[in-house]
């Protein structure tokens, strides 16, 4: 039928994703881009428009893919605050393990690259982050963790599962990482490595980076 598309839309926004995420905003090209998705330029504007509009699709695409992921894993209950975090960077870990996937995180090197983006673009990255946030806070309050506490564990968690993504990209082995993660998740007086084993259980064999 005229005028019906040729290719599988939704696998093409799904191999931009991965050059966004393999090679961030700024080196992420046109050639790059059409090389990626296997498209050729006039194709990749009229089905997505230019590349900020496609970059904007991708985090998007990038968000419905894991954050249920992470809201699967924050809905607990949990026993403590620790296992909160626990639970949290476990979805981060499994993430990295994934070999079908870049190395690293799509929303991480995009906050790397800030001041590349356009308006609309830096305020998805921030709004994506503070959602994450939002959802770290509300776990850790509904574990038993104060306001203050829950707050501060949060930015914490935020910052390592931003961590573990820069590292995973420099090469560092997945037994580092998970060390990384359970220290990241201790709180004082106890260890986690019983929630970080605990939260792995719950993702099934075969799912864990370490």
């Amino acid at each position: 039928m005229a005028g019906r598309k040729q290719f599988d839309v939704d696998e093409a926004l799904r191999r931009a994703m991965h050059v966004f995420w393999r090679w961030g905003y700024s080196e992420a090209s046109i050639d790059r881009l059409t090389e990626g998705t296997g498209l050729g330029r006039s194709s990749l504007y009229g089905t997505f428009g230019d590349k900020s509009t496609l970059f904007q699709k991708s985090l998007q695409r990038y968000a419905e893919t894991y954050h249920p992921l992470y809201d699967q894993a924050l809905s607990g209950p949990h026993p403590s605050p620790s296992a909160v975090v626990a639970a949290y960077l476990q979805v981060t870990l499994n993430r990295i393990a994934d070999p079908t996937v870049p190395d690293g995180c799509l929303l991480t090197v995009s906050a790397t690259q800030f001041p590349a983006l356009d308006a609309k673009s830096r305020t998805m990255v921030r709004a994506m982050i503070d959602r994450l946030r939002a959802m770290l806070e509300q776990a850790l309050l509904a574990a038993g963790a104060g306001e203050q506490e829950a707050a501060e564990l949060a930015l914490c968690a935020l910052a390592t599962n931003k961590s573990l993504a820069v590292l995973s990209r420099a090469g560092f082995s997945s037994d580092d990482l998970a060390t990384v993660a359970a220290a990241a998740a201790r709180v004082p007086g106890k260890t986690t490595l019983t929630a970080l084993s605990s939260a792995t259980d719950t993702q099934g064999p075969g799912k864990v980076a370490g």
